[in-house]
């Protein structure tokens, strides 16, 4: 008896081993992994001024942030979601209402606005960004430039639906 309960278990494990490796003997991932959310940076929700009004563009331009939303998960991108900019910049700084605008994601769920030179503001050149609209949960962002120089800054959202 016992040497047919071995079998048994052999002829099983043996079994499970060709389901999971295919008939070519090559390991085939059961599933892909999902996408995790952002989360929210720290410093990130500094000067942020709720309702900041959506523009085509903040000052006088000369420098580009940029990037996506996508939703966590499946990682597709969202169209029509509102993205708030700020900055200290060469025109004014953070906390001030001009250095503050939104705009919104295309439907391949990149958004990209025009502003000032952004500056360094405490040691750091870095910007804000926030989703905080009420379909997502809300992420602050603080992306921070690999030099002054720079003109152009990306930050990538992952969303959590509420």
């Amino acid at each position: 008896m016992t040497n047919v309960l071995f079998h048994r278990r052999s002829l099983l494990a043996a079994g499970v081993a060709l389901l999971a490796t295919g008939a070519s003997g090559l390991r085939v991932p059961a599933r892909a992994q999902s996408l995790a959310p952002t989360r929210s940076m720290r410093g990130g929700s500094n000067n942020y001024r709720p309702g900041a009004p959506l523009v085509a563009r903040i000052g006088g331009g000369g420098f580009w942030m940029s990037g996506t939303v996508r939703r966590s998960g499946d990682g597709a991108p969202l169209a029509g979601q509102r993205i708030q900019i700020w900055a200290h910049t060469t025109e004014g700084h953070e906390r001030d209402p001009q250095s503050h605008g939104a705009t919104l994601t295309d439907d391949n769920g990149v958004f990209r606005l025009e502003m000032p030179q952004i500056v360094p503001a405490f040691g750091q050149p870095h910007g804000h960004l926030a989703y905080d609209s009420a379909a997502f949960e809300t992420v602050f962002l603080r992306p921070v430039m690999g030099s002054s120089r720079d003109s152009s800054l990306e930050a990538h959202f992952v969303l959590q639906p509420v």
